[in-house]
């Protein structure tokens, strides 16, 4: 190496070969060749999807500072556009509610829980997991939500029926079984000669051999799909017993529960944001401006005039906001008690959805027993029981602690634990939940917390049913005078963020082109 020129890059690799990538790292930024403090500005990998075109200067009042409202004052302000929004509740957020240690719930006939939740345990009240093609991912991506997977579907949680409990896979395994068993021994038999052929019949009972696990004479006798006792390792494991009969599958009603996740929206994979799902508020709040948003502040009366539109309010010093147009975003039932020059048309329209009574319980354990002994890592247990659901957690895998849903319900029983104190609540939950994991479940519960949505003040419920999409859900998709509605409850992605999201930006697109029209 004598005479050799040292270049920078040589002292670079040598000095990583002696003392690692750290020591070069350290090394290339007292060369200026690396940056001495990480950029924190978040910046997407590319553009979102939506932007209104062109610039336009109006006011506008947003009524309600949920996921639709919020969405709404984010996109117009981009476009230029002066937004205050007016919010009932001490939050921005809506139904967006996750809760934590020091918060404090209140509900209408009922008393006020004190959150004690541990350090970094967290309960989604509200919604709790994101389908991957929905819009509510494209805004996790433009304001630099970090995600992560939610697993709604786990083989190992639990399916229970008809006072039996069962693994998933086990369900699955015997239902699909049966099925497959009657089908391929229709089709062996020639009943189906007439619909299909020959070559068709073949490859239909190759399909229904590997569906429902088969034997030889096209029967189902169990399978290993339906899990272990002892799972395979150095031994062959020590499969569960022989499933039951036909009838008695057929008896246990597991249909409902193991294809739960069937549908579009249900279909894995599925996310959530990580830290919790307030973390999309969060993030919204900061870009419209906290400034913009008067919380506290309950609309009182809604009045469209020729030339704009003027809000009244209570709350704080209370007022009056005049703005140019207006975008209601609360539930249409809050929306049909407040005085306005609308037309009894609207009110009418407003009146015909119905609220849907939804209740959730956040339990927090001190150990991760789903975790330790019965080897759940995320997932939902269904269950024909008044809980309906139990879903383990899908993040913080290996912690001390972690926070399962104890129950999550809707219609009758939701109305059911809504109509307990808290504390019954959760001993109803408890009760219920042991028969499926036993006595272990009742045990080391650290604290709780839970919901009812239909006594949560200026929302009173979980999301709304329309009867029929009729006259009343077209009415309310336009304007009335210079009043835009805007919700989940205008689309057919009710009870989804995404629908909000949709909602909001179809009718800031309306609005904006409806201002650039203008003289």
């Amino acid at each position: 190496m004598e005479g050799a020129a040292l270049t920078r890059r040589g002292l670079l690799v040598g000095i990583g070969a002696v003392g690692g990538a750290g020591a070069m790292y350290a090394a290339m930024g007292a060369l200026g060749l690396a940056p001495s403090e990480q950029d924190k500005a978040f910046t997407p990998p590319r553009p979102g999807d939506f932007a209104l075109r062109g610039r336009a200067a109006a006011s506008v009042v947003i009524l309600g500072a949920g996921v639709a409202g919020l969405t709404a004052a984010y996109e117009l302000g981009k476009a230029g556009y002066d937004c205050t929004i007016l919010e009932a509740r001490a939050k921005a957020g809506g139904r967006n509610l996750t809760l934590r240690g020091g918060d404090r719930l209140t509900e209408l006939r009922g008393p006020a829980q004190e959150v004690r939740f541990g350090e970094g345990v967290y309960f989604n009240a509200g919604p709790g997991r994101i389908a991957p093609w929905m819009v509510t991912l494209d805004y996790c991506r433009e304001l630099g939500v970090p995600i992560e997977t939610f697993v709604n579907r786990n083989a190992a949680a639990y399916v229970h029926t008809n006072g039996q409990t069962m693994r998933a896979r086990t369900a699955q395994a015997d239902m699909y079984g049966y099925v497959a068993e009657l089908l391929a021994k229709a089709t062996d038999l020639g009943a189906l000669d007439k619909m299909i052929t020959k070559d068709d019949r073949e490859r239909l009972l190759d399909f229904l051999r590997r569906f429902g696990d088969l034997g030889p004479k096209l029967e189902y006798e169990g399978s290993e799909r339906r899990g272990f006792t002892k799972f395979p390792a150095i031994g062959a494991g020590s499969p569960i017993p022989a499933p039951g009969s036909l009838h008695q599958v057929l008896a246990a009603g597991t249909g409902h529960a193991i294809t739960n996740d069937f549908g579009y929206d249900q279909a894995t994979p599925m996310f959530q944001p990580v830290g919790g799902m307030d973390a999309i508020v969060t993030k919204l709040v900061e870009a419209v401006g906290a400034d913009r948003i008067r919380t506290g502040a309950r609309v009182t009366k809604i009045t469209t005039l020729a030339d704009g539109v003027e809000v009244t309010y209570s709350g704080g010093a209370g007022g009056t906001v005049k703005a140019d147009y207006c975008i209601a975003a609360l539930p249409p039932h809050i929306l049909a008690r407040i005085p306005h020059n609308l037309g009894a048309q609207v009110t009418a329209a407003l009146r015909t959805p119905v609220p849907v009574p939804a209740g959730k319980i956040g339990l927090e354990y001190g150990t991760r027993w789903w975790e330790l002994e019965d080897r759940i890592y995320g997932g939902v247990t269904e269950t024909d029981l008044d809980i309906t659901h139990i879903w383990y957690p899908s993040h913080g895998y290996h912690s001390e602690r972690g926070l399962l849903v104890g129950y999550y319900n809707t219609d009758a029983n939701a109305e059911l634990y809504a109509a307990l104190t808290p504390d019954d609540r959760r001993r109803r939950a408890l009760t219920q939940g042991k028969k499926i994991h036993g006595e272990k479940y009742r045990q080391n519960v650290l604290s709780s917390a839970s919901i009812a949505w239909e006594r949560q003040e200026h929302i009173e419920g979980g999301w709304v049913r329309w009867p029929s999409v009729d006259s009343s859900f077209t009415l309310l998709q336009r304007p009335a005078g210079r009043v835009y509605f805007a919700g989940d409850w205008l689309t057919h992605l009710i009870a989804w963020q995404a629908g909000a999201m949709e909602s909001a930006r179809g009718v800031v697109t309306e609005l904006h082109e409806r201002v650039l029209r203008s003289p």
